[in-house]
């Protein structure tokens, strides 16, 4: 079965008679293929924590035991101060979702209400929710959630500013149970129509919500399918309905329905896979764990792909009879249903934009939109781990419901589970073993692993890795040279670039002269590097003169020395500058001094992302082009990607299978280097812009994935310790990656984005790290071959210590690159 195959019924009668033909095994079977092509092998749950901020209602469900008489309460709202004490130990906790559930306008019923709300300023009970969920966005991390009830254009756009999604439960819009002995008699809330236009409302307004059925209080098969119905209506037209949860009514002692007959599982069961056939597959369908104990895997079976929200703190105040289950026995649940059990936020991935969606702006405020953003991966789901790329563990702040306790990533992998391996992607990591070379779409299907599936691409990686290139494991003695810090571009991932005309809030704009570049050059030299990389900032006074400069000055004093230099972009400026084409130009650097191109700049060669990120650089053809024109006379490069930003798997996989199309055709790269993008002091993830980079699983998946769809181009597979951080680093070495760059001496660009994993790894404790982990290191050349002895001996013996680096003030002008005198 294709997504091609599902198409919902229109019609109430379409929906009446497939309830109707077909027995609830065949229908549970086609719901749950409907679900496996939207949602995989994911169950998802928000780790939230409830904050009931009144219980006085001015309905009077009959079912109901959350509203409460003002006598029976010590408060009728929860006060500033207590909204925020749950909230925080909610945090603490690990929950990323702060939902408010309430009674409908109990200002309209009851005058202690309105007289506690009128004491403190407020004219409603939703003006004080905007109010509460305001203060919980400014003291915590968490996202909130409303449960408000009904509410007017003017109400959901108030509170739209301090939330990601809304709900409102359309239970039943049976006009029956409104009737005398009806489940909703009295309760003008539950007026039909007044629920589903607060919906309609919500579409207009562009605001997530969330909606469902209460079955078993009175209503028929036919009146779920109408409500189902009426839900994928207004899900046509406007799009907001993210979830549909499928809640069975429990019978509550002290309630007018005490007496009242709950529903089955089977009945439940029907239920939630009819609503799988007839709203569109993109609305996720919930069902409460803690209502259903000891019948999960019926409610799986039945095409549910959400559990709902799930509390370590906080009980289910509308239920409260009802506790929730562990993470641990909810886990347990789901590996017996052969199903993965991940975090998500209250708000789905398609609302964040995050899958290159041109309508973000429509859902979220941009303040709630890059709250969200921190928290996510790729996929939209919760960070799997407390990691950040170039962050170390002791200055994580965050907290993670889910990361086992005393992870070592040198020796085991995150969220591993014990579920079987996919025969599908167990037969593509065959493929790969013997030559396959996975299309984008294989790709990207690979990059959604999780669980078993991720230890079986990660070992499919570690095995060709080892078939590839054996255990020896190689890096480079080297130094980085950033001869400047001035830019003209403003990428927006880029916290190393400044202005000449410095601002009171900026690092300072700084421009080496020649002599300090051949002091550091020569300096690299007596401890042992072969290789100077060299690269900056496109400074506005640089023409191609200078690179030329930079070469000739340091190549004249030092010819053994292997020059690496010049990004893409650096080429192309300086080629322009001097009106060469590319040819010409790389042929003038090349006989400069020039041996081979650092494949920087290349970010994520999709024009999509680039035009998001550094719209004024050059385009995805334009990097290829170089490098194409760079392998053509001989010049070899390497190849970076930097991913986990506003890029997703789909992007990811472009770029490798354009990597791997530009080698098959000319040989030119030597490695691929995966660089996870460093998130804190990264302009666009400090505005809220982007994600916070990716994953500890997406950049393991990166450097897997990696080997298996290029290691038959490519034979390298670099991992970036400065990002990755050195434990990581080296359990890349185990993931496909065979090489650890080089020692560095200095790293500014990364320094600059916030990364604290060092600026040096010396060659000799590289070397004892690479034999603890049970491999064999070597140091190389630019080139992959052996370094010479006598090199080696040096980086060996070197003392560690090296003069600070002298940055000299940028200035309008550029200052010279030449050492003895003259020339740019």
């Amino acid at each position: 079965m294709n997504s091609l195959e599902h198409i919902p019924p229109a019609t109430l009668q379409e929906a009446i008679e497939l309830g109707e033909r077909l027995p609830l095994t065949e229908l549970a079977a086609r719901a749950a293929r409907i679900r496996d092509l939207g949602y995989g092998r994911n169950l998802s749950y928000s780790p939230k924590v409830f904050i009931p901020l009144t219980e006085l209602c001015r309905d009077v469900c009959h079912y109901c035991t959350f509203a409460k008489n003002p006598r029976d309460l010590r408060s009728p709202f929860l006060e500033l101060n207590e909204v925020v004490r749950i909230a925080k130990e909610g945090e603490k906790a690990g929950c990323k979702e702060a939902l408010f559930t309430l009674g409908e306008k109990p200002e309209l019923r009851y005058a202690t209400a309105r007289s506690w709300l009128n004491e403190r300023g407020y004219r409603s009970t939703v003006e004080y929710l905007e109010a509460a969920a305001s203060e919980v966005l400014r003291t915590t991390h968490l996202i909130p959630h409303l449960n408000a009830g009904t509410l007017t254009r003017a109400e959901l756009k108030r509170l739209r500013a301090v939330s990601a999604s809304m709900g409102i439960m359309l239970e039943s819009s049976s006009k029956r149970l409104t009737e005398v002995g009806g489940a909703h008699f009295g309760s003008p809330d539950k007026t039909p129509y007044r629920r589903l236009s607060t919906l309609v409302r919500a579409g207009r307004e562009g605001v997530p919500m969330t909606t469902g059925l209460l079955v078993g209080i009175g209503e028929s098969r036919r009146d779920r399918m109408k409500d189902l119905l009426d839900i994928q209506s207004v899900h046509r037209r406007y799009g907001n309905i993210q979830e549909v949860i499928i809640q069975n009514f429990r019978a509550k002692p002290g309630t007018l329905m005490a007496a009242s007959e709950e529903p089955n599982t089977e009945e439940l069961c029907w239920t939630i896979a009819m609503a799988r056939l007839i709203l569109p597959s993109e609305v996720s369908l919930q069902a409460p764990p803690n209502l259903s104990p000891g019948a999960l895997e019926p409610l799986i079976a039945a095409g549910i792909n959400d559990w709902g929200g799930i509390s370590p703190v906080t009980p289910d105040h509308v239920n409260p009879e009802a506790p929730w289950p562990t993470l641990e026995e909810l886990g347990l649940q789901c590996q017996s249903a052969n199903k993965n059990l991940i975090a998500r936020l209250t708000v789905y991935p398609r609302y964040l934009g995050i899958h290159g969606a041109s309508d973000k702006a429509r859902w979220l405020s941009p303040n709630i939109r890059g709250r969200c953003l921190a928290l996510v991966d790729s996929e939209g789901a919760l960070r799997d781990s407390i990691w950040h790329a170039g962050k170390s563990a002791l200055e994580s702040t965050d907290r993670s419901p889910i990361e086992p306790a005393g992870f070592e990533p040198a020796k085991a992998w995150p969220l591993c589970g014990e579920l079987k391996v996919d025969r599908r992607l167990q037969s593509l990591l065959d493929a790969c073993l013997v030559g396959h070379r996975p299309s984008q779409a294989e790709c990207q299907y690979l990059f959604a692993a999780r669980g078993g599936d991720f230890r079986a691409v990660i070992d499919a990686a570690d095995r060709l890795r080892e078939q590839q290139v054996g255990d020896v494991v190689t890096f480079v003695v080297n130094r980085n040279i950033n001869y400047t810090n001035v830019c003209q571009y403003s990428c927006s991932f880029c916290a190393f670039s400044k202005r000449t005309s410095r601002s009171a809030d900026q690092e300072r704009p700084y421009d080496i002269d020649g002599a300090e570049l051949l002091r550091r050059a020569r300096e690299a030299v007596e401890h042992g590097a072969t290789e100077l990389c060299l690269q900056g900032g496109i400074h506005p006074a640089y023409t191609g003169h200078t690179y030329l400069t930079i070469l000739r000055n340091i190549s004249s004093a030092l010819p053994d020395l292997h020059l690496h230099a010049f990004s893409p972009l650096e080429v192309q400026h300086g080629a322009q500058t001097l009106q060469l084409s590319l040819h010409d130009y790389l042929l003038e650097l090349k006989d400069a001094g020039l041996r081979t191109l650092p494949g920087t700049a290349a970010e994520i060669l999709v024009d999509r992302v680039r035009d998001q990120i550094c719209p004024d650089k050059l385009t995805s053809d334009e990097w290829l082009e170089v490098m194409r024109v760079a392998h053509s006379l001989g010049l070899r490069t390497t190849a970076t990607m930097m991913f986990g930003h506003v890029d997703d798997a789909a992007d990811w996989s472009a770029h490798l299978v354009k990597l791997r199309d530009l080698q098959r055709e000319t040989g030119g790269f030597t490695e691929f280097v995966p660089l996870p993008f460093v998130a804190r002091e990264a302009p666009m993830a400090k505005r809220g812009q982007s994600r916070h980079g990716p994953t500890l699983r997406e950049a393991y998946l990166v450097h897997a994935v990696a080997r298996l769809a290029l290691g038959w181009d490519f034979t390298n597979i670099q991992t970036s310790w400065v990002k990755m951080g050195r434990p990581h680093a080296l359990a890349c070495l185990s993931a496909g990656a065979n090489d650890l760059g080089g020692s560095l001496i200095n790293e500014s660009i990364t320094r600059a984005a916030g990364a604290s994993h060092g600026q040096w790894w010396p060659a000799s404790s590289m070397a004892d790290a690479i034999e603890a982990n049970g491999k064999t290191p070597r140091i190389r050349l630019t080139d992959y071959q052996s370094a010479k002895p006598a090199s080696v001996a040096l980086a060996f013996r070197s003392d560690h210590q090296v003069a600070e680096p002298i940055n000299l003030i940028a200035q309008r002008d550029a200052r010279s690159k030449a050492f003895f005198g003259g020339g740019t």
